[in-house]
């Protein structure tokens, strides 16, 4: 079963944030992360994770910098700032407080099931 898209876009700059409290990261390791993490069954598409990178460098929420590695393509590290830790927190809690009231309008309720 896969992850409906839908169901949790808007919670691609959370992802991201979330990833690199763990450390600086790229953008192939970070996409690598998410679908182990899922099970493969959720990945973000390249278009997306970059466009969201570029929202989070100007919001001052990561900034970037070229690793410098000794073979291969120079990759483009993403690290969180400050303002980015507490972004993270402010978004996990509206995630919980939007969770918990979905929660309370499908899960069935005793009182408000009637039996015709």
């Amino acid at each position: 079963m896969s992850i409906a898209s839908d169901l949790i876009r808007g919670t691609t700059d959370m992802m991201i944030l979330a990833h690199l409290l763990e450390g600086d990261s790229y953008g192939y390791d970070i996409n690598k992360s998410i679908r182990m993490r899922t099970g493969d069954r959720f990945e973000l598409k390249e278009a997306t994770l970059y466009t969201a990178f570029r929202r989070l460098e100007q919001q001052g929420y990561i900034s970037s910098y070229w690793g410098d590695e000794g073979s291969g393509a120079r990759r483009r590290y993403y690290t969180i700032t400050s303002p980015g830790r507490k972004a993270y927190i402010a978004s996990v809690r509206e995630w919980e407080n939007a969770k918990a009231l979905i929660d309370s309008i499908i899960q069935p309720h005793s009182n408000d099931s009637k039996d015709e």
